[in-house]
């Protein structure tokens, strides 16, 4: 073997343990920030439909929640934000990687994994850069039902609501544990 390819070998061998090493601390971190907004969602969600009901808390999905995003972002380093293959927010498109990762979580969901349990890390080229992307599913919850549930099922004032602010609304038909969508986290490395 040539002197420079041996290096090189060498070289690719001692920095993929270090690098498998970041590969887990980047995931263990991305774990714990995406775990930490769901909770308080959820939490917003359930006061303000305590306080003026279903159609009242339609603002907390569409303005607190980007904002609560943006702030876990600004704090913690990662691009935050949420997406869906059945978007209801324009804004919530995925792009080709989380297509392919929220596809790959329905089909697991499909042969019996836990909603709860999907997620996926990873390094990923974007360009001529390196990012680490992941991704967890947001599996839908009782609460949830009352806007993103079976059409017919959904109170004419909430779906009044939901046509005036998007009209272009994928997000129905769900069952309670059916994957909604995904948190996804980005940080260039």
């Amino acid at each position: 073997m040539h002197r420079p390819i041996a290096a090189l070998l060498l070289a690719a061998c001692l920095t993929a343990p270090a690098f498998a090493a970041d590969e887990v601390a980047l995931l263990d971190e991305a774990r714990k920030v995406a775990s930490a907004i769901p909770p308080k969602l959820l939490a917003v969600l359930g006061d303000e439909i305590g306080k003026g009901g279903v159609e009242n808390a339609i603002s907390v999905c569409r303005e607190k929640a980007p904002k609560m995003a943006a702030a876990a972002s600004a704090e913690s380093g990662w691009a935050i934000r949420r997406v869906s293959l059945k978007n209801r927010n324009p804004k919530a498109v995925p792009d080709s990687w989380e297509r392919a990762v929220l596809e790959d979580f329905d089909k697991r969901a499909a042969a019996g994994e836990k909603p709860v349990a999907l997620e996926k890390g990873e390094v990923v080229a974007e360009g001529d850069k390196n990012v680490y992307r992941y991704m967890k599913a947001l599996p839908t919850q009782e609460l949830c039902l009352s806007c993103h549930g079976a059409a017919e099922r959904i109170s004419s004032n909430v779906k009044s609501k939901l046509d005036e602010l998007y009209p272009a609304d994928k997000a129905v038909g769900y069952d309670v544990g059916a994957v909604r969508g995904a948190i996804t986290l980005k940080r260039p490395l």
